[in-house]
């Protein structure tokens, strides 16, 4: 029963599932098309954007496309793509309640419902399963081997993108422990891929390749040449990794499933579908400039969820890159002026001369993170320029008492 899942004390609800009897509670999983890959997009480094561009890529190359994602912003339905939107709210709810009620019918005191990741995982291949989609991606939610979207038992290809330190609590405290982790959703002589890691992440990836007689290849960041002028749809230096890992996932997709209507070489130009899929993707709240139209070229908000050293990084060099430029305003597809009298457009020109944003804010929930790691995560972005911080009460302040004096006279606080 899917109902039957063994728990691990402490960890999330991303795992510690057991799948084994699954068709018994709900059937249609096993009516999911066989044209299903898994990759692993970036947790550490913009949640999602490989998984993104991928599909892009696909539904651009004429293929029915079905996208399932964490976290959501604002409605869980953004979690379900088909065919690059989110699910309908009419369709949401009739499969939802679908789900529901055949679980329901099957749980008692032994066997509880299932907990909220792996409903929403079920879910996921229930809308790809009715609604016959060409193609599922599956983001992981967490780590891998246990994850609830490792019941897929013959991807078509697997990938996993840049390892950093995230989740130590649950995935381990060494990028080799962490790297295992997330190698459990390789299957046996399933092609996998990965990009350029650090030698200890990698060694165990091609060891536990190895023993799935898996040739672990390396995907390397996309050639910014090859878009023909045009930029990535998704903003940040380290998109152009994720970029090269999404063509390779694709490319192989389509050599496996037996369509040679897009012809590609790895060494050779990009399809035009490639192209247009990766410089039109679309995901909400990962490096994402959103100017205030109240207020035009006066407020501009820049998103992201970072959350470790690595996409800290990452993020603070993206803003950095972005504010660089006294008219910042440049980087934006935003066009103000289109909506302003004369009066608002000389003033906003006034605006974009004289100031240059260069604070940055963050807003921890402090609570939930390791003492031991947040420090890392604040001196990322100091290293890309001032830092404006939000203290969140007494368990900041033990935080920053744990700091070097070296250190916390770096701390802007306002």
């Amino acid at each position: 029963m899917l109902l039957a899942l063994k728990e691990r004390t402490g960890i999330s609800s991303h795992i510690g599932a057991d799948y084994s009897e699954l068709s018994r509670v709900n059937p249609e999983v096993e009516k999911l098309p066989q044209y299903i890959f898994s990759p692993f997009a970036r947790l550490e480094q913009m949640p999602g954007s490989t998984c993104t561009f991928a599909e892009s890529i696909l539904r651009n190359c004429g293929f029915r496309t079905g996208l399932f994602t964490s976290p959501h912003l604002i409605d869980v339905r953004e979690r379900f793509r088909l065919d690059g939107l989110e699910i309908s709210e009419e369709k949401f709810l009739e499969y939802f309640w679908w789900c529901y009620d055949r679980l329901k019918e099957k749980t008692n005191d032994d066997v509880p419902m299932p907990t909220y990741f792996r409903f929403l995982a079920l879910l996921a291949f229930k809308i790809f399963a009715a609604e016959q989609v060409d193609v599922a991606i599956l983001e992981v939610g967490l780590g891998g081997r246990f994850d609830a979207t490792n019941v897929v038992k013959k991807p078509i290809v697997c990938g996993i993108s840049s390892l950093g330190y995230d989740h130590m609590e649950i995935l381990g405290n060494t990028l080799g422990e962490i790297a295992g982790e997330k190698a459990g959703i390789f299957k046996h002589e399933i092609p996998a891929f990965t990009v350029p890691q650090p030698d200890e992440a990698m060694h165990v990836l091609e060891e536990k390749a190895s023993k799935l007689n898996i040739n672990l290849q390396v995907a390397h960041p996309l050639d910014a040449n090859l878009l023909n002028g045009l930029k990535l749809a998704l903003e940040g230096e380290h998109q152009y990794l994720n970029a090269g890992l999404a063509i390779a996932l694709c490319s192989t997709w389509l050599q496996r499933t037996g369509h040679p209507i897009i012809n590609f070489n790895q060494t050779g130009p990009l399809p035009e579908p490639f192209i247009k899929g990766l410089t039109t993707a679309s995901l909400q709240g990962r490096a994402q400039i959103v100017p205030d139209i109240e207020s035009p070229g006066n407020l501009v908000f820049y998103l992201d969820g970072a959350h470790s050293p690595e996409s800290m990084e990452a993020c603070a060099r993206w803003f950095s890159l972005c504010t660089r430029d006294d008219n910042h305003l440049s980087n934006l597809n935003y066009q103000p002026q289109q909506h302003m009298d004369e009066g608002s457009k000389k003033d906003t020109a006034q605006v974009s001369a004289s100031r240059r944003l260069s604070l940055c804010q963050t807003y921890p929930c402090i609570t939930r993170l390791d003492p031991r790691l947040y420090p890392q995560l604040i001196l990322k972005l100091i290293c890309h320029g001032n830092l404006v911080f939000k203290e969140h009460g007494k368990a900041l302040c033990r935080v920053i008492k744990e700091w070097s004096p070296v250190t916390r006279t770096k701390l802007v606080k306002k």
